[in-house]
């Protein structure tokens, strides 16, 4: 079993130009092979091989204009290529869309590391190219010479969230064999007025966003955004200003995206760290079986009123997040049929209440034999724990 282990890093002043050297390496390396293969695909009308692009790259690598690329470790850029090569694949499979530029300031800072390069000495990490680094460790990383030792991590990367250097990466751990399940299957149902709603718990999970902690953060985020953006109006509006000029920031605008950027980054974590609990929560209570919506998130985005809302949400995220914690509890993870009707069907008799409305927060079973009172997302919780398919458990006929 793969467990995921975040390490912070505390590189100094040398340390952290070199970082940030290496992070804009991988980024120069992504856009070149992006440009390369667009323009490969012009001229030749076919798709050029990303085993190619690399040998390509290693051309450039050696040419003497480019001697700064030298200055790294050669394994970043070429694992740069591997994942837009990645990135292609998911595209041709109509996973995600067409790869684009990564912009600096815009994009993810972060560079891959190669796994059998490390050495791990107390509180520190010796990075290629870097040396070694002070980092906040609690014995979590194996210690010893990576190569020597023939210690194996998975998918090693350095990144900067704004604020702090980590090192995140995959370790081998031993499966857990002991794990005693109930015979009870859980459905989740994700909503905007409430995170999940989940069957076997009482009580929903909030959303998170209308905390005052999130309001507030949000009301400061507004604010610095339309200080910036009066910022750049009174740099545009300056006489010295061409229009085809490129607009040159001032230390204020800097400054004050980059208090940007921290908010963006203080939501972010609330918004995971709630996550995490809530997916804690229901894999704590050992179900045999957990039945989630296959939700179609990006067609709901198309809906201009409720868009925000729902990125918020973060669906996909908290689908993923418990998914692999399901992995890890031997719990069955079932995403349910999207059209399977959840919250129209009376989770008593089984009737399907076709006029149901979206503000129709009560459900009121059409049958009157049943007649059934039931909040909405409670009754489409318990019909997706009831959903059929094959399974292990036996609680139902």
């Amino acid at each position: 079993m793969i467990k995921a282990i975040k390490v912070r890093l505390y590189p100094t002043k040398r340390q952290e130009e070199l970082m940030f050297k290496s992070a804009g390496t991988s980024r120069f390396a992504y856009n070149w092979g992006l440009a390369f293969l667009n323009k490969y695909y012009e001229e030749n009308n076919k798709f050029l091989q990303i085993d190619e692009l690399r040998k390509e790259f290693t051309r450039l690598r050696n040419n003497s204009e480019f001697s700064w690329l030298k200055e790294v470790s050669s394994e970043i850029p070429q694992q740069a290529l591997k994942d837009l090569g990645e990135s292609f694949k998911k595209f041709f499979k109509k996973e995600s869309f067409y790869p684009k530029f990564k912009k600096k300031g815009k994009c993810e800072v972060s560079f891959f590391h190669l796994n059998n390069k490390f050495i791990v000495e107390d509180n520190y990490i010796k990075l290629e190219k870097i040396g070694y680094v002070r980092m906040k460790d609690e014995g979590r990383l194996p210690i010893g010479n990576y190569k020597k030792d023939k210690i194996k991590v998975l998918n090693p990367r350095v990144k900067f969230n704004e604020k702090y250097w980590y090192l995140s990466l995959g370790v081998e751990v031993e499966e857990k064999t002991d794990i005693k399940l109930t015979n009870e299957s859980v459905g989740v149902d994700l909503g905007i007025k409430d995170l999940a709603i989940v069957s076997n718990i009482d009580e929903p999970f909030k959303n998170i966003n209308k905390s005052k902690e999130v309001k507030r953060l949000n009301k400061k985020l507004r604010k610095l955004q339309r200080q910036v953006s009066r910022k750049y109006d009174m740099l545009k509006s300056g006489k010295t200003f061409q229009k085809d000029e490129k607009l040159v920031k001032t230390q204020n605008i800097i400054k004050i995206e980059r208090q940007v950027k921290l908010v963006y980054k203080k939501l972010s974590d609330i918004r995971l760290n709630h996550i995490h609990q809530i997916t804690n929560t229901i894999v704590k209570t050992k179900p045999c079986r957990v039945v989630v919506e296959d939700l179609n998130v990006r067609s709901l985005l198309k809906n201009k009123h409720l868009s925000k809302a729902i990125s918020e949400q973060c669906f996909n995220k908290f689908i993923t997040i418990l998914e692999y914690k399901c992995k890890w509890s031997k719990i069955e993870f079932v995403k349910a049929d999207r059209f399977y009707p959840s919250s129209k069907m009376c989770s008593c008799c089984g009737t399907i209440k076709k006029d149901l409305k979206l503000k129709d927060r009560t459900y009121v079973c059409p049958n009157e034999e049943c007649n059934l009172l039931i909040d909405r997302d409670k009754n489409a919780s318990i019909n997706l724990a009831n959903y059929k398919s094959n399974h292990k458990c036996g609680f139902l006929n």
